[in-house]
């Protein structure tokens, strides 16, 4: 249904040609998410002014296109064009009445951005979540078409017959109602998933940031799991979760990240992945520090009301803001990042790059003091527990930033929980000293 039409559609996009259809100058993104999909856009038609009710564009100006679109032959600037894109959130109307008027598969940006997720869901969870979005966006198209039977605007208008497109409508309601009682099996199994890391005294620390900030880069960097890296928008849509090296107990959850102007009933469609990673001890907000100040803003602005929104608690866990990719910038781009975060009144950013390693050590000993509080100092002496077995069991339990041995004691320095503290104390008063 992404074109109206399912005799048109396409599983490959690969080098199709397209036109695009705005009335906003900044493209930049819109034209970034159909790169992804592999679709070069042949030329941008710009009209200003307020989107039209019927079509968006001016009933005009789609008019002229549709001409130019019949007069078309070999060697024309428009040739191979079968694609109308429309950087835009329509109306299911307007995108029913463009497809009218063009004979052309059509897509909003709602539908482009479906397209990606289906290209991109790798995993059983991320292709039920896909599908449900696909169909619910389906479902709207579908009600417009019902109605314009009603109305009299297609055959069979009085009859007193059940038509085709009702039908249609009825198997997609149930086909949604189907996915959402499997998509609920997934909720409950992540959420007994959280339950029982909560019971073995693990900490989460959710990774969160608008599409394309470097989060499963970061993500690998900090646990050494291998995952899909790619420099492209959505390219991770399920839930991932890897403990972070040298860190008992501490787990990352990677996860979908965000977009600007995307429906909330889309987004929906996603909320128990989402919450795997909301429902967190700490948050990671990632921002990419080599966009422009404004563009990080926006991305930042973004990013913030969907996890408000999505949010169970309404103060939410702790938040630290990250500047990634620190790599592609100087120190006056890196500046002027910094200031950005810090003017929508956000405490100061750390800055890492994942690909070179910078700043990565530095997160993770503000990871652990966010979570654990300051390092503490463990004097281990000798006695009736054999010294090294105290001292591989702080290792097992703690991350250590250096060690001090004496004749008869040892000092550790590192972080470790209070429920862990608290046990060893208790198991070995006469061995075990703590302090701040």
């Amino acid at each position: 249904m992404a074109g109206l039409d399912a005799g048109r559609s396409q599983t490959s996009h690969q080098n199709r040609r397209a036109l695009l259809l705005t009335r906003e100058t900044d493209t930049a993104e819109f034209e970034a998410l159909a790169a992804t999909l592999g679709i070069n856009i042949v030329e941008t038609i710009f009209q200003r002014g307020k989107p039209a009710p019927r079509v968006h564009l001016g009933r005009g100006k789609i008019e002229e296109i549709a001409e130019q679109m019949g007069m078309r032959n070999e060697g024309h600037p428009w040739d191979g064009i079968d694609l109308i894109l429309v950087h835009h959130n329509t109306l299911p109307r307007q995108l029913v009445n463009l497809d009218d008027a063009l004979g052309m598969e059509v897509w909003d940006r709602v539908r482009l951005l479906l397209e990606l997720f289906t290209q991109h869901a790798a995993s059983v969870e991320a292709r039920v979540q896909v599908r449900i979005a696909r169909l619910l966006a389906d479902r709207s198209i579908l009600r417009e078409l019902v109605h314009r039977e009603t109305m009299g605007e297609r055959l069979g208008y009085g009859a007193g017959g059940r038509t085709g497109w009702r039908s249609v409508m009825e198997a997609t309601q149930f086909e949604i109602a189907r996915l959402r009682r499997r998509q609920k099996k997934f909720s409950r199994s992540l959420a007994e998933r959280r339950r029982q890391r909560v019971r073995s005294g693990a900490l989460s620390v959710g990774v969160s940031g608008y599409t394309n900030a470097g989060k499963s880069l970061l993500f690998s960097a900090l646990t050494g799991k291998p995952v899909l890296i790619q420099d492209q928008v959505f390219s991770t849509l399920e839930t991932t979760v890897g403990r972070m090296e040298k860190s008992p107990r501490v787990l990352l959850i990677d996860t979908i990240g965000f977009i600007d102007r995307i429906p909330a009933d889309l987004l929906d469609a996603f909320s128990a992945t989402l919450r795997e990673a909301l429902t967190c001890d700490l948050l990671l907000l990632l921002v990419d520090a080599s966009d422009t100040p404004n563009e990080l803003r926006r991305k930042l602005a973004t990013s913030r009301r969907e996890l408000f929104e999505r949010m169970e608690d309404a103060v939410g866990p702790q938040t630290l803001i990250l500047l990634t990719k620190a790599d592609l910038c100087d120190e006056e781009d890196l500046r002027k990042a910094v200031s950005a975060v810090e003017e929508v009144g956000l405490l100061k950013p750390l800055i890492v790059s994942a690909h070179t390693g910078a700043g990565l050590e530095e997160l993770r000993a503000a990871i652990l003091t966010a979570l654990h509080g300051p390092p503490l100092t463990l004097t281990l002496s000798t006695g009736e527990e054999p010294l090294t077995a105290l001292i591989a069991r702080v290792h097992r339990e703690a991350m250590v930033i250096d060690v001090m041995t004496r004749k008869d004691k040892t000092e550790i320095r590192g972080w470790i929980d209070e429920a862990s503290a608290a046990r060893l104390e208790k198991e070995h008063p006469e061995q075990v000293e703590i302090n701040s």
